[in-house]
This record gives C-alpha cells, structure tokens and sequence, in this order.
C-alpha cells in the first residue's frame, strides 16, 4: 500500500492489452519481456509501473536505454501524442529533487529513479531494485548479465520491452521466457491491440517504409534483422550454409589473435587458424576494465590448456600511441609482458569493412565459443540520420563494435599475408592469390 494520497499510476489509464503485463507484475512476476509493436505505447506503460514500484519500496530504480542520448530523447524530454510529458507521470507530491544533468529523479521516500545508457557498460554495475530495459534489442547483452545478480540478491526485478531487431540476444531472451513459467513473455503485433490502424500502415508503406520494416515494426517479425547491418546477409547465409557449428582447434595449423583495444571499453580478441582456403574461427574474447596483463595471461592460460602455438597476434595501428601518463606505447608495454604485435597501417574504414566482408563466406564460427561474437557481427551497422532519414556511411558505436572491429583487423591481416600458411605469416604474394583459390 503506499503511504500517500496521491494515486499511482498518475495520469495513466491502461489499455486493455498493457493489462496482462501489469497484473502479472503486481502478483509477483520478477521477471517480463514485452515484445510490443511500435506505437503500443511501451514506455507510458513500463515507466508507470515503475513510478509506483519506486514509491512503494525505497531503492534504486534504473530506467536503461541502448545509449544515454536515446534516454534523453525518448522519455527525459519526450512527450506522448497529446503533448504530456513522460517525466509528468511522477506527481509532483512524491518528488524531493530534478537532477537534469544525470536525469535523475528522487523521491520523498527516499528511492532514486534514473535514465541510464549502456553503451557505457561500467553504468550498470549499480544497486537496482528495480529495472527496465527499453528496446533491449539494441542494447548490450552485458548489461542484463551484470544485473541479474544483484536482482537475485535484492529480491529485485527487471522488465524488458522491444521491438524485434533479428534473431539477435533478444530474440533469445524471448525464447527462454517462452519456456520458463517464472517469466511473463508476450508478443503483440497490431493484429493484437489493435492500437494502429491498417489505413496508418499503409499510410507508412506509401512513405517509403520497405515490406521487411513493416512486418518487422507493426507485426514484430524477427526475420530481417539488424537494419543498416555491414554483415547480417553474410551471418545469415553462414547459417544456412552450416557455417555456425563446432569448429574444433586443428592442432596442425597456428592460431592467429585479432584484437581491438579498449581503454574505457571493451577489449575483444578473435582467436583464428587459417587453414587451406578456409578461416576458422576457434574462440572470441571479450572483458572490460582489464589492462594489458590480463589479456596476456588469458592467452597463455589458452596455450597451456589446449596445447595452442600461436603464429602471431594482429593489432591496429593505434597500438603504437604513446600515453602521456608513462611514455611508452600499448605496443611496447605489450613487449614488456612478452607478446609481440604486428601493427596493421592506418587504412580507411571503408577497406577494413570490404576486407571483412570477403573474409565472412570462407569462415567457419565455432557456435559456442564464439556466440558473442557472432551476435555481434550479425548487429554491427550504419549510424541512421534521423534528420534526413537515410543511413550514414559511419557505423554506430554500440556493444557490436568492438567484435566487428576486431574482426574487421582479422580481415586485413589475412589480407597483408598475416595468419595465412606459409613463411613470414604468408604463403601467398597477397590477398587475391589466397581468394582466388578459396573461390
């Protein structure tokens, strides 16, 4: 009960079809997924319930977006249809204090609602009662993963609304829920609620909206994918060609690592055997918050466990950049711990993406070991131009990034002559030799 007159949900008079979500939540669900149709009204819903789960029991109640700018937007300064503002669905009676800067909210009881992004992955790692995970396709898995155990621990519990953006870590999500009792899972398209009629669909169709983008947003179809994705059509066949499987280490071939370096993010590595005219893709590695030292040791554990002799470890070009705090490079600070680089030039982003793309039809990705990896390579797009409509020829900097760089540098160096067979890292003069002979 709350210990109030004001009543929560404050201007929010549900639709039919929001109710199963909320009932299942007030008799003690922990755990939703609300796969809803665009326009369904998803985060009116979810942020009600959670304005009154926050004023009914003191704690953190974290509100997550794919990045901080889409917090900001949607539900920090956005408004509904009729004009009201999200942020009015807290009663002014309930509110101690506005913090714009960080979009936080407190109130008189003591609770601390907040927008936050994971895109910043070190965000999450705070003390929720209480959660929400908006368009949670977009989002880095990660997130959920540094979550769950604190949930565990404070008795606490977490929703998740999207809309599909292909069979990604979402998708799974949704199937898991499907067959656990202790979730509450739905999907509703408009055939369902009812919320958008067939004359707007088509209105949307006549304005440029592709058939794929239509089944996807109004009658959440998993099947297209990731919109704007460099590489999903080249996942996508690797299935159909049986291409994601075990793909055991070949203890007669060299084991090639391609890495991108975070500083304040992650640190990815592909672990790789060239072998013939096809690319084998062993294992993937990916952590944040680590120096140089771990990712060392992790290689050296890798060698020792499963007998791996390594051919060489590729590594872009920034590697080479001094810090100012010690003066050395990444680089040289690597050679201290004893692993060598090789340093790819500096190319255009364009050339590394074209390098991948060829690399993609002749690897083999080992389902489980590599499954992070692979979900980021079928989710790694373009930057979409919200003013004037249109994707941009710069990718997006999401969770994906890191793998689809690190495989982007995998990719050049097969291309240099590193990783392939033979002598100096190469057994072929360059890239189109090696090719033309898988082709």
């Amino acid at each position: 009960m709350l210990e109030t007159r004001v009543k929560l949900p404050h201007n929010f008079e549900p639709r039919s079809y929001q109710v199963p979500f909320l009932r299942a939540m007030d008799e003690g669900c922990k755990r939703s997924i609300a796969v809803w149709h665009r326009r369904a009204g998803k985060d009116k819903t979810f942020l009600n319930y959670q304005v009154a789960r926050a004023y009914q029991r003191r704690g953190y109640y974290p509100y997550f977006f794919p990045t901080t700018k889409m917090g900001r937007r949607i539900l920090w300064e956005g408004m509904d249809r009729t004009g009201f503002r999200f942020r009015d669905h807290f009663p002014r009676e309930i509110v101690k204090r506005i913090n714009e800067s960080e979009m936080l909210i407190e109130l008189t009881n003591g609770s601390i609602w907040q927008i936050i992004g994971t895109d910043h992955i070190d965000n999450v790692g705070i003390n929720p009662i209480g959660c929400v995970f908006c368009e949670f396709s977009l989002q880095n898995p990660r997130a959920w993963d540094l979550v769950r155990p604190i949930l565990a621990e404070n008795d606490g519990w977490a929703a998740f609304n999207f809309t599909p953006r292909g069979k990604n870590h979402a998708y799974d999500l949704v199937k898991m829920g499907q067959a656990n009792d202790k979730w509450f899972s739905e999907i509703l398209t408009v055939d369902s609620t009812h919320a958008v009629s067939l004359d707007a669909i088509q209105d949307e169709r006549e304005s440029g909206m592709s058939e794929d983008m239509v089944q996807q947003e109004f009658y959440c179809s998993f099947l297209l994918g990731a919109e704007g994705s460099y590489y999903g059509k080249f996942m996508a066949k690797a299935l159909t060609d049986g291409r994601l499987t075990t793909v055991p280490y070949d203890p007669a071939a060299l084991v090639v690592t391609a890495w991108d370096l975070g500083v304040g993010d992650d640190t990815t590595i592909w672990f790789a055997q060239v072998i013939g005219t096809e690319i084998h893709l062993i294992d993937f590695y990916s952590t944040s918050g680590e120096g140089l030292a771990h990712y060392v040791k992790v290689l050296e554990d890798m060698r020792q466990e499963r007998g791996w002799t390594y051919l060489c470890h590729i590594a872009p070009h920034d590697i080479e950049v001094r810090e100012l705090a010690t003066g050395i490079s990444r680089r040289e600070f690597a050679q201290q711990l004893g692993l060598e680089f090789e340093v790819l030039p500096r190319l255009p982003l364009q050339d590394g993406i074209e390098a991948a793309r060829t690399c993609l039809p002749l690897s083999w990705f080992d389902e489980q070991r590599c499954a992070q990896g692979i979900k980021c390579l079928e989710n790694y797009r373009k930057r979409f131009d919200e003013k004037n409509n249109v994707y941009s020829v710069i990718p997006l900097h999401d969770w994906s990034s890191h793998a689809a760089d690190a495989f982007r540098y995998l990719a050049l160096g097969i291309r240099s002559g590193l990783g392939v067979p033979g002598g100096d890292g190469g057994g072929y003069d360059d890239w189109s030799q090696f090719y033309q002979q898988a082709s």
